[in-house]
Protein backbone atom coordinates (compact mmCIF):
# COMPACT_ATOMS: atom_id res chain seq x y z
CA UNK A 1 0.00 0.00 0.00
CA UNK A 2 1.39 3.42 -0.90
CA UNK A 3 1.92 6.14 1.66
CA UNK A 4 -0.93 8.55 2.34
CA UNK A 5 0.09 11.91 0.93
CA UNK A 6 -0.98 15.53 0.64
CA UNK A 7 -2.58 14.67 -2.72
CA UNK A 8 -4.76 12.12 -0.92
CA UNK A 9 -5.90 14.83 1.48
CA UNK A 10 -6.79 17.05 -1.49
CA UNK A 11 -9.04 14.29 -2.84
CA UNK A 12 -11.13 14.15 0.35
CA UNK A 13 -14.49 15.98 0.44
CA UNK A 14 -14.34 19.57 1.68
CA UNK A 15 -15.43 19.58 5.33
CA UNK A 16 -18.50 21.70 6.02
CA UNK A 17 -18.63 22.61 9.69
CA UNK A 18 -21.28 25.29 9.33
CA UNK A 19 -24.04 24.62 6.82
CA UNK A 20 -23.50 26.67 3.67
CA UNK A 21 -26.67 28.47 2.61
CA UNK A 22 -27.45 30.34 -0.60
CA UNK A 23 -27.89 34.11 -0.36
CA UNK A 24 -31.27 33.98 -2.11
CA UNK A 25 -32.49 31.22 0.22
CA UNK A 26 -31.49 33.24 3.31
CA UNK A 27 -33.08 36.40 1.91
CA UNK A 28 -36.34 34.59 1.06
CA UNK A 29 -36.54 33.13 4.56
CA UNK A 30 -35.90 36.54 6.15
CA UNK A 31 -38.52 38.21 3.93
CA UNK A 32 -41.08 35.58 4.86
CA UNK A 33 -40.27 35.97 8.55
CA UNK A 34 -40.74 39.75 8.27
CA UNK A 35 -44.09 39.32 6.53
CA UNK A 36 -45.23 36.76 9.11
CA UNK A 37 -44.20 38.94 12.05
CA UNK A 38 -45.93 41.97 10.51
CA UNK A 39 -49.05 39.90 9.95
CA UNK A 40 -49.07 38.81 13.59
CA UNK A 41 -49.59 42.46 14.46
CA UNK A 42 -52.33 42.90 11.87
CA UNK A 43 -50.04 44.71 9.39
CA UNK A 44 -49.99 43.67 5.72
CA UNK A 45 -46.36 44.18 4.64
CA UNK A 46 -46.88 43.87 0.88
CA UNK A 47 -44.09 46.21 -0.22
CA UNK A 48 -41.20 43.98 0.94
CA UNK A 49 -40.68 42.81 -2.65
CA UNK A 50 -40.00 46.30 -4.02
CA UNK A 51 -36.34 46.99 -4.78
CA UNK A 52 -36.57 50.48 -3.21
CA UNK A 53 -38.17 49.22 -0.01
CA UNK A 54 -35.85 50.17 2.92
CA UNK A 55 -36.83 47.02 4.76
CA UNK A 56 -35.72 44.89 1.79
CA UNK A 57 -32.40 46.72 1.59
CA UNK A 58 -31.75 45.97 5.26
CA UNK A 59 -32.72 42.32 4.77
CA UNK A 60 -30.32 42.05 1.80
CA UNK A 61 -27.47 43.49 3.86
CA UNK A 62 -28.18 41.14 6.75
CA UNK A 63 -28.48 38.13 4.44
CA UNK A 64 -25.16 38.91 2.76
CA UNK A 65 -23.51 39.26 6.15
CA UNK A 66 -24.86 35.87 7.23
CA UNK A 67 -23.47 34.22 4.08
CA UNK A 68 -20.10 35.86 4.70
CA UNK A 69 -20.04 34.88 8.38
CA UNK A 70 -20.89 31.27 7.52
CA UNK A 71 -18.11 31.15 4.94
CA UNK A 72 -15.64 32.79 7.29
CA UNK A 73 -16.62 30.36 10.06
CA UNK A 74 -15.93 27.42 7.77
CA UNK A 75 -12.56 28.90 6.75
CA UNK A 76 -11.53 29.30 10.40
CA UNK A 77 -12.66 25.78 11.27
CA UNK A 78 -10.95 24.23 8.24
CA UNK A 79 -7.65 25.80 9.26
CA UNK A 80 -7.48 23.05 11.89
CA UNK A 81 -7.27 20.50 9.05
CA UNK A 82 -3.76 20.03 7.67
CA UNK A 83 -4.69 20.39 3.98
CA UNK A 84 -6.46 23.75 4.49
CA UNK A 85 -4.00 25.24 6.98
CA UNK A 86 -1.75 28.08 5.78
CA UNK A 87 1.28 29.85 7.21
CA UNK A 88 1.36 29.96 10.98
CA UNK A 89 -1.59 27.55 11.12
CA UNK A 90 0.65 24.85 9.63
CA UNK A 91 3.39 25.68 12.12
CA UNK A 92 1.03 25.09 15.03
CA UNK A 93 -0.19 21.79 13.61
CA UNK A 94 3.41 20.75 12.95
CA UNK A 95 4.46 21.64 16.50
CA UNK A 96 1.72 19.34 17.83
CA UNK A 97 3.35 16.47 15.93
CA UNK A 98 6.93 17.47 16.88
CA UNK A 99 7.76 18.64 13.36
CA UNK A 100 9.12 22.14 12.92
CA UNK A 101 9.36 24.06 9.66
CA UNK A 102 12.80 24.30 8.04
CA UNK A 103 13.96 27.85 7.24
CA UNK A 104 12.43 28.84 3.91
CA UNK A 105 10.29 25.69 3.65
CA UNK A 106 7.01 26.04 1.74
CA UNK A 107 3.68 25.11 3.28
CA UNK A 108 3.17 22.10 0.99
CA UNK A 109 6.63 20.63 1.63
CA UNK A 110 6.21 21.16 5.36
CA UNK A 111 2.78 19.49 5.30
CA UNK A 112 4.28 16.52 3.49
CA UNK A 113 6.90 16.12 6.20
CA UNK A 114 4.26 16.39 8.92
CA UNK A 115 2.40 13.47 7.31
CA UNK A 116 5.61 11.46 7.07
CA UNK A 117 6.48 12.30 10.67
CA UNK A 118 3.14 10.85 11.80
CA UNK A 119 3.49 7.77 9.59
CA UNK A 120 7.04 7.15 10.73
CA UNK A 121 6.39 7.09 14.48
CA UNK A 122 6.68 3.33 14.56
CA UNK A 123 9.84 2.13 16.30
CA UNK A 124 10.36 -0.43 13.54
CA UNK A 125 12.51 1.75 11.30
CA UNK A 126 9.79 2.25 8.71
CA UNK A 127 10.28 3.71 5.24
CA UNK A 128 8.20 6.82 6.07
CA UNK A 129 10.43 7.46 9.10
CA UNK A 130 13.66 7.39 7.08
CA UNK A 131 12.06 9.43 4.29
CA UNK A 132 10.93 12.01 6.85
CA UNK A 133 14.47 12.28 8.24
CA UNK A 134 15.98 12.56 4.76
CA UNK A 135 13.61 15.37 3.75
CA UNK A 136 14.26 17.11 7.07
CA UNK A 137 18.02 17.09 6.52
CA UNK A 138 17.97 19.82 3.86
CA UNK A 139 15.63 21.79 1.61
CA UNK A 140 17.84 20.61 -1.24
CA UNK A 141 16.24 17.17 -0.91
CA UNK A 142 13.36 17.21 -3.39
CA UNK A 143 12.43 13.62 -2.69
CA UNK A 144 13.80 10.40 -1.24
CA UNK A 145 12.88 6.75 -1.72
CA UNK A 146 13.62 3.96 0.74
CA UNK A 147 14.09 0.47 -0.69
CA UNK A 148 15.80 -2.90 -0.31
CA UNK A 149 16.98 -5.27 -3.02
CA UNK A 150 15.97 -8.91 -2.96
CA UNK A 151 16.59 -10.56 0.40
CA UNK A 152 19.37 -8.16 1.35
CA UNK A 153 18.73 -6.45 4.72
CA UNK A 154 20.58 -3.33 3.53
CA UNK A 155 18.40 -0.22 3.59
CA UNK A 156 19.02 1.98 0.55
CA UNK A 157 18.03 5.64 0.49
CA UNK A 158 18.07 7.31 -2.91
CA UNK A 159 18.14 11.11 -2.82
CA UNK A 160 16.65 13.26 -5.56
CA UNK A 161 18.00 16.82 -5.40
CA UNK A 162 16.25 20.09 -6.17
CA UNK A 163 19.29 21.25 -8.14
CA UNK A 164 22.04 19.73 -10.29
CA UNK A 165 19.39 18.17 -12.54
CA UNK A 166 18.30 15.96 -9.65
CA UNK A 167 21.69 14.43 -8.92
CA UNK A 168 22.61 14.66 -5.23
CA UNK A 169 26.23 15.79 -4.71
CA UNK A 170 28.57 14.55 -1.98
CA UNK A 171 27.72 17.45 0.35
CA UNK A 172 24.01 16.71 0.25
CA UNK A 173 24.55 12.97 0.60
CA UNK A 174 26.74 13.56 3.65
CA UNK A 175 24.02 15.68 5.28
CA UNK A 176 21.38 13.03 4.75
CA UNK A 177 23.69 10.22 5.80
CA UNK A 178 24.52 11.97 9.08
CA UNK A 179 20.81 12.47 9.75
CA UNK A 180 19.72 8.87 9.14
CA UNK A 181 22.73 7.35 10.92
CA UNK A 182 22.04 9.28 14.14
CA UNK A 183 21.60 7.01 17.18
CA UNK A 184 18.05 8.20 17.80
CA UNK A 185 17.07 7.48 14.18
CA UNK A 186 18.79 4.34 12.88
CA UNK A 187 17.52 0.98 14.02
CA UNK A 188 20.32 -1.06 15.60
CA UNK A 189 20.16 -3.83 13.00
CA UNK A 190 19.82 -1.54 9.98
CA UNK A 191 22.70 -1.02 7.58
CA UNK A 192 21.87 2.16 5.69
CA UNK A 193 23.45 3.30 2.44
CA UNK A 194 22.63 6.77 1.14
CA UNK A 195 23.14 7.38 -2.55
CA UNK A 196 21.98 9.71 -5.27
CA UNK A 197 18.95 8.78 -7.28
CA UNK A 198 19.74 7.59 -10.77
CA UNK A 199 18.80 10.37 -13.18
CA UNK A 200 18.20 9.28 -16.76
CA UNK A 201 18.38 11.98 -19.40
CA UNK A 202 16.21 11.55 -22.48
CA UNK A 203 16.20 13.52 -25.73
CA UNK A 204 12.68 13.83 -27.14
CA UNK A 205 11.90 14.29 -30.84
CA UNK A 206 8.60 14.49 -32.68
CA UNK A 207 7.11 15.36 -36.05
CA UNK A 208 4.43 18.04 -35.90
CA UNK A 209 1.74 19.24 -38.31
CA UNK A 210 0.15 22.63 -37.69
CA UNK A 211 -3.23 24.01 -38.66
CA UNK A 212 -3.10 26.33 -41.72
CA UNK A 213 -3.22 29.60 -39.76
CA UNK A 214 -1.15 28.55 -36.74
CA UNK A 215 1.96 30.57 -35.89
CA UNK A 216 5.14 28.54 -36.28
CA UNK A 217 6.47 30.06 -33.02
CA UNK A 218 4.25 27.50 -31.26
CA UNK A 219 7.05 24.99 -31.81
CA UNK A 220 9.67 27.14 -30.11
CA UNK A 221 7.38 27.73 -27.15
CA UNK A 222 6.70 24.01 -26.75
CA UNK A 223 10.39 23.18 -26.97
CA UNK A 224 11.07 25.59 -24.11
CA UNK A 225 8.13 24.84 -21.83
CA UNK A 226 7.59 21.06 -21.96
CA UNK A 227 10.95 20.05 -20.38
CA UNK A 228 10.27 22.55 -17.60
CA UNK A 229 6.74 21.22 -17.09
CA UNK A 230 8.04 17.66 -16.85
CA UNK A 231 10.71 18.66 -14.34
CA UNK A 232 8.02 20.27 -12.17
CA UNK A 233 5.69 17.26 -12.32
CA UNK A 234 8.01 14.28 -12.39
CA UNK A 235 9.74 12.68 -9.45
CA UNK A 236 11.30 9.43 -8.39
CA UNK A 237 9.75 6.39 -9.99
CA UNK A 238 7.54 8.26 -12.44
CA UNK A 239 7.55 6.97 -16.02
CA UNK A 240 7.88 9.35 -18.94
CA UNK A 241 5.03 8.16 -21.10
CA UNK A 242 4.42 8.76 -24.78
CA UNK A 243 0.84 9.73 -23.96
CA UNK A 244 2.03 12.45 -21.57
CA UNK A 245 4.32 13.91 -24.23
CA UNK A 246 1.67 13.72 -26.94
CA UNK A 247 -0.96 15.38 -24.76
CA UNK A 248 1.35 18.29 -23.95
CA UNK A 249 2.22 18.77 -27.63
CA UNK A 250 -1.43 18.86 -28.73
CA UNK A 251 -2.00 22.53 -27.95
CA UNK A 252 -4.19 24.95 -29.86
CA UNK A 253 -2.83 25.29 -33.41
CA UNK A 254 -1.31 21.79 -33.55
CA UNK A 255 -3.12 19.44 -35.96
CA UNK A 256 -1.17 16.21 -35.46
CA UNK A 257 1.85 14.82 -33.59
CA UNK A 258 3.94 11.71 -34.25
CA UNK A 259 6.51 10.83 -31.59
CA UNK A 260 9.80 9.69 -33.11
CA UNK A 261 11.75 9.35 -29.85
CA UNK A 262 10.92 7.87 -27.48
CA UNK A 263 8.38 5.65 -29.22
CA UNK A 264 7.67 3.67 -26.03
CA UNK A 265 7.23 4.67 -22.41
CA UNK A 266 10.46 5.30 -20.48
CA UNK A 267 9.92 3.14 -17.40
CA UNK A 268 11.59 4.08 -14.12
CA UNK A 269 12.46 2.05 -11.04
CA UNK A 270 11.48 3.57 -7.66
CA UNK A 271 15.00 4.99 -7.22
CA UNK A 272 15.23 6.43 -10.73
CA UNK A 273 14.08 9.70 -12.27
CA UNK A 274 14.01 10.90 -15.85
CA UNK A 275 14.67 14.35 -17.22
CA UNK A 276 14.13 15.71 -20.72
CA UNK A 277 17.50 16.98 -21.96
CA UNK A 278 16.10 18.46 -25.15
CA UNK A 279 12.92 18.58 -27.19
CA UNK A 280 13.24 18.79 -30.96
CA UNK A 281 10.10 19.37 -33.02
CA UNK A 282 10.18 19.03 -36.80
CA UNK A 283 7.47 20.82 -38.77
CA UNK A 284 6.19 18.38 -41.38
CA UNK A 285 3.50 20.58 -42.88
CA UNK A 286 0.06 22.01 -42.30
CA UNK A 287 -3.28 20.29 -42.46
CA UNK A 288 -6.84 20.32 -41.17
Amino acid sequence: MSEFSLADLAALPTPEIIETLDFEAILAARKQELVDRAGAFGFNYDTVGLETEPGLILLQEASYKEVWLRARGNDIARAHYLYYARGAEVDHLGAFYDTTRLPGESDDRYKGRIILGIQGRSTGGTGPRYRYVALSASLRVLDAVIYTEGLSPQVNIAIFATDNNGVADSTLLALVDAAVQAENVRMVNDRIVVRSAVVNVVAVTADVWLLPNADVTILTELQNTIPVSWAAEAGLGRDLTVSWLSSRLMVSGVQRVVMTSPTADVVMSPFQAVRISSLTLTLRGRDF
